[in-house]
């Protein structure tokens, strides 16, 4: 790796804590119809009002040992484990990318999937705001960065949305209105060639998790599982690795 390539991952690295942050309270406030702005953060618990020391990235967390600072209530690890996995996302995303126009893509992919998956854990819902926004900064985006021809790029948010469009059609309901959206946005965001590999991804990663929660005793009937976690997961591989997928496929099938 260059120390130009280390730069950036690091700087990316830095950078995803502190968005992390961020859409940590874009996932919490949104879906409940609240400003992401004011008012300012505060204990979940007594009510007080953060300081700028309670609201540094992990570090406050692990300084505080989990607990609110004023009232000893417990912080929910989610925002710890919010703010890392955006961390690890945007590195890992610098390090494929390199320091190129379309790592600002790729940082806003990150962003809006990780955003999306952390308010479907909690919340079960998937928020218009968010995607609608990641739709129109990603046409903002693939303006500037399209490796593809822009037009692949809109195929493939219409491959995205009607794939799961078509689901919803068959499994009659079994797939949610905020997933199909999301999808949308992630075609837009990979292209035609990707898509398939990332609906592919998240398919295999939540039919794991079924199988663990069948091995686990868990599975109930019309149990409600969140999507978007498996969205996320799959579409940020097939970002990273998509291409390297392909090609081993195809080399497996005509050598």
């Amino acid at each position: 790796m260059t120390i130009e390539l280390s730069l950036t991952v690091a700087t990316a690295a830095f950078l995803g804590l502190l968005i992390g942050s961020f859409l940590n309270v874009a996932a919490i406030r949104i879906p409940g119809g609240e400003s992401i702005v004011a008012p300012p953060s505060r204990c979940m618990h007594c009510g007080h009002r953060l300081g700028t020391l309670d609201l540094v990235p992990v570090a406050s967390y692990l300084l505080l040992r989990g607990r609110c600072r004023y009232c000893k209530g417990r912080i929910s690890p989610a925002y710890a484990i919010g703010e890392l996995a955006a961390a690890a996302a945007f590195a890992v995303t610098a390090w494929r990318v390199g320091p190129d126009a379309e790592l600002a893509a790729g940082l806003l992919l990150a962003s809006v999937l990780i955003a999306c998956a952390h308010s479907d854990l909690r919340t079960m819902l998937i928020p218009d705001k968010i995607v609608f926004f990641g739709l129109a900064a990603g046409l903002v985006a693939r303006i500037f960065s399209h490796p593809l021809p822009w037009w692949d790029y809109l195929l493939g948010a219409l491959l995205g949305g009607g794939l799961m469009l078509a689901l919803a059609f068959i499994s009659k309901g079994g797939m949610g209105g905020g997933d199909i959206k999301l999808w949308t946005f992630t075609g837009l965001m990979l292209g035609v060639k990707l898509t398939l590999p990332a609906v592919f991804a998240a398919s295999l990663l939540g039919s794991l998790y079924g199988v663990w929660l069948m091995l686990a005793g868990k599975f109930r009937r019309r149990m409600e599982v969140p999507f978007g976690p498996f969205i996320a997961a799959g579409a940020l591989l097939a970002y990273w690795f998509g291409e390297q997928w392909i090609d081993g496929y195809m080399k497996l099938f005509t050598s």
